[in-house]
């Protein structure tokens, strides 16, 4: 069963910008839906199918409804509406909260919150920072680089060469986003977010060097907080096994239920990494944009038919 995540309201409140009306003491309060709500058929009395886990927004149009409605109707309605104990309930453009809606917050504990931001702006800004706080999530062993706007994860035994790549690449004007330990988020059903740890952010191991700082070595332009993960390059020790010569099949690699492009790089003295990492970022971007080079030669030499391309898994994507 998929591990469920919480952000703390008040992290959640000083992240997006806005400000506590109320807040209840003595309990932890904490968001665990990704998804947000205007109550609109709660207000008007249709309590059913109410999801109390999300963050609730009221508007000038809510407002609006409510303060059209008898006294005693308004009444019910808010009683049974803070009732339900909603996560949070947001406060848009300003909107003075009134003193029977504050009440009934104190009744419930229910935490009431404001912003000056629009009702819409505020809900795709909530959205798209929940997706990001609440995602499902793993930490692989490996190395985040941005190349030519390519999030590049780079994976590999111990030893086998992923720093000093990450170190040839920042030379060479690329960013680091993580080395050694990268969490991964998968924000959408099509994208994967990569990151690295609070504590060894900017970080990098050179084994007969130490510990190094990219951002204090190389400055702010070396670094980067988040990236996509586009592509997925596997380094390997050079063996005898039959290495993809062509790149006309197509290879991927599942990360949390999302294919990811992925490329076997063999290492032996001689290669520099970071040329091919490049290179295969590059060639990753042509393919994204219709283009397969190993295609077009097939083509000119008039082999289309003979060669057929092949979609497979590698099995590159285990605990290290």
């Amino acid at each position: 069963m998929p591990e469920t995540y919480t952000v703390p309201l008040q992290k959640l409140a000083d992240d997006n910008g806005y400000t506590f009306v109320h807040f209840p003491q003595g309990a932890q309060h904490s968001v665990s839906s990704r998804d947000v709500n205007r109550p609109g058929l709660v207000l008007a009395g249709f309590l059913e199918h109410f999801d109390a886990s999300r963050v609730q927004f009221l508007g000038f149009a809510e407002m609006d409804y409510l303060a059209n409605l008898r006294d005693e109707v308004r009444a019910r309605r808010l009683e049974d509406y803070f009732a339900l104990r909603p996560a949070a309930l947001v406060l848009t453009r300003d909107i003075a909260c009134p003193e029977q809606m504050l009440e009934l917050a104190r009744r419930h504990d229910v935490p009431l919150l404001a912003t000056g931001a629009s009702t819409s702006a505020s809900m795709a800004a909530l959205i798209s920072y929940l997706s990001v706080e609440l995602a499902e999530r793993v930490t692989r062993h490996g190395v985040l680089v941005e190349v030519y706007g390519q999030g590049v994860l780079i994976l590999g035994e111990s030893g086998v060469g992923k720093s000093e790549t990450a170190i040839e690449l920042i030379k060479r004007g690329h960013r680091l986003v993580a080395d050694d330990a990268v969490e991964i988020r998968r924000v959408s059903d099509k994208t994967l977010v990569g990151s690295a740890p609070d504590n060894i952010r900017h970080f990098i191991e050179v084994r007969g060097v130490g510990i190094i700082n990219a951002r204090r070595i190389f400055g702010m332009g070396a670094v980067k907080l988040t990236e996509k993960i586009n592509m997925v390059i596997q380094l390997e020790q050079w063996s005898d096994k039959v290495y993809d010569r062509l790149g006309l099949d197509d290879e991927y690699v599942d990360i949390l239920g999302i294919r990811v492009p992925a490329n076997v790089v063999p290492v032996k003295p001689g290669r520099n990494l970071s040329i091919i990492v490049e290179a295969a970022a590059m060639n990753n971007r042509q393919k994204l944009m219709g283009y397969n080079a190993a295609r077009e030669l097939l083509h000119k030499l008039g082999m289309e038919e003979d060669v057929k391309p092949a979609q497979r898994e590698l099995d590159i994507w285990h605990d290290m």
